[in-house]
């Protein structure tokens, strides 16, 4: 697939002077519940009014969508306020259902975009529609497999295309309910920069207090949009309550978040230095986490050479580790010099490590 304006015509189309908001409830519960959200959002900047309706969870037993039957809710929505309507289809019977009630976007979840049988099965279904079609990334962190489904959207002809961020699980305690693991959707945009890129703070998040950072730091890294669930009663929810925000918090957050505007060269020049030094500053943060982690297994040679009264400096071993990082070094255009620096300091702070150990 190459890069073509053509991929961005759709999101041109809405004329906004702001990233595209699609907001709306996790699940479409009642008719009156996705209504009044519904008029809730018509005089924010949400172009969109998303709702899942059709919910299959991680487990059974837990509320999975009221089916087809919202469908009619999203289309009188759509009639009373304006609204586009968007939903998520896993096979080709939701597309048909979907397009029998004239939802105008329909997305791709992430347990979908794993599978190119069902994907293909779907894009096979929208094949000569007018449709916008959003792909999520998949479950894991695998930049190919994303750009795969979206291929096989244009392959079948479809042009008005999108990707949508929401994070990547792992097995790994971390602040966020899926790891945003930034630096694939940043090599997403560096590769295919016409292909719109939209944030799903609230799968991310899991947790409705760190989604406005999300978001910034989305708009930040020339994001072109952000899905957010929202609700005008979050903690009574029939799914995912702790992500999701009201209505009126989501109006206040979006006049409150920053977007940064290009008035001209020396605008443009601020807002890619801006844009970059945001990229650094989330490597940065994984470098430092990874560095934290290596500490931990550190620690953890630092007992069992203990236990059994081992030596802890070992030099064939850090003299192969030194080796094989000048090498890496090298593939990444990185001076020999500045490696030794960096493995002379780390290897330092892991002697010191193993020595309080060893010495406790």
């Amino acid at each position: 697939m190459e890069n073509k304006k053509e991929l961005r015509s759709w999101l041109d189309a809405f004329g906004l002077n702001h990233p595209l908001v699609i907001a709306g409830p996790c699940s479409a519960e009642t008719e009156e519940q996705l209504l009044k959200i519904a008029h809730q959002l018509k005089d924010t900047d949400t172009s969109v009014l998303r709702a899942g309706i059709w919910k299959p969870r991680t487990r059974p037993g837990n509320f999975e969508g009221v089916g087809a039957l919202g469908l009619k809710w999203l289309q009188r929505a759509k009639e009373e306020t304006g609204l586009l309507t968007t939903t998520e289809v896993a096979n080709a019977n939701h597309v048909d259902l979907a397009l029998k009630h004239d939802v105008d976007i329909l997305w791709i979840g992430a347990r979908t975009t794993v599978s190119p049988f069902i994907v293909q099965e779907i894009a096979e279904a929208v094949k000569g529609t007018d449709k916008i079609i959003l792909v999520k990334n998949p479950v894991n962190p695998d930049l190919a497999l994303w750009l795969g489904a979206v291929e096989r959207f244009y392959t079948a002809g479809i042009t008005k295309l999108g990707v949508i961020h929401r994070g990547f699980s792992t097995y790994e305690k971390t602040r966020y309910r899926n790891n945003p693991e930034w630096q694939i959707p940043i090599d997403l945009q560096n590769t295919f920069p016409d292909l719109p890129l939209i944030l799903d703070p609230s799968h991310i998040a899991g947790k409705r207090d760190i989604i406005f950072d999300l978001c910034q730091t989305a708009l930040d890294l020339n994001y072109d949009g952000l899905m957010i669930e929202t609700h005008f009663d979050p903690d009574n929810a029939w799914s995912d309550a702790k992500q999701q925000i009201t209505p009126r918090a989501l109006d206040k957050m979006t006049v409150d978040l920053k977007i940064r505007k290009v008035e001209g060269d020396e605008a443009e020049f601020n807002n890619q230095l801006n844009t970059m030094r945001t990229q650094i500053d989330l490597i940065d943060d994984q470098i430092m986490d990874m560095l934290g982690k290596r500490m931990k297994i550190v620690d953890g040679i630092g007992a069992l050479k203990k236990k059994n009264n081992v030596a802890i400096l070992q030099v064939k071993r850090w003299n192969e580790v030194l080796g094989r990082m000048i090498l890496e070094g090298e593939q990444n255009k990185l001076r020999e010099e500045f490696v030794l620096k960096i493995y002379k300091a780390i290897h330092q702070e892991s002697i010191n490590h193993q020595k309080k150990v060893i010495n406790e």
